[in-house]
């Protein structure tokens, strides 16, 4: 999957027009992300190569998916990211996470290091649910990415099946910030 870079302007370099890019000074773009508000947040994004990676290294998240009257929910989720560089969610597919998204594939991850406090990333993306059997290749992918080895792959399998487990695949579409303030 191509990666997307998200630029203001047709200067190529990824930083704001007019910004500074060397030595310890604030650059514009880092101030004009410390703003709030819908027209600054576009100088926010992250390369998604660079939120791929953040993601293989750190698979603590909570997921925002809409019910179907738009109410949002939450869930704390393990992710990954897989080869062709989806982040992907093992769940139930009896979920609520699941159910919403077979409504509404639009969701964001927050992605978050172990201690929690630290660096973060947001991805917003558009999910695809993989149900059993064609899922389970991909939950023993996930699961090593992830985990490594486990001890007992055919009682892993088994576990899969009575848990009717999906894939969730989200393609990623923007992530941010690339700094944090």
């Amino acid at each position: 999957m191509p990666s997307r870079v998200h630029h203001t302007s047709n200067d190529t370099s990824g930083h704001a027009p007019g910004s500074r890019v060397h030595g310890s000074h604030t650059t514009l773009r880092q101030r004009r992300c410390a703003r709030t508000g819908p027209v600054r947040a576009h100088h926010c994004l992250m390369d998604l190569d660079k939120a791929r990676e953040f993601v293989r290294n750190n698979h603590r998240a909570v997921m925002l998916t809409r019910h179907p009257d738009g109410r949002p929910q939450t869930s704390p989720v393990t992710v990954g990211c897989d080869k062709d560089g989806y982040i992907v969610i093992s769940s139930r597919e009896t979920a609520v996470k699941t159910r919403n998204l077979r409504q509404n594939p639009e969701v964001v991850l927050t992605v978050f290091t172990d201690a929690f406090f630290g660096p973060w990333t947001q991805i917003e993306g558009t999910a695809h649910i993989i149900s059993l059997p064609d899922a389970m290749e991909h939950l023993v992918r996930y699961y090593r990415d992830i985990s490594g080895e486990h001890p007992d792959w055919d009682d892993y399998r088994a576990a899969m099946i009575r848990d009717k487990r999906v894939i969730i695949r989200v393609e990623p579409t923007r992530a941010g910030p690339d700094f944090h303030g």
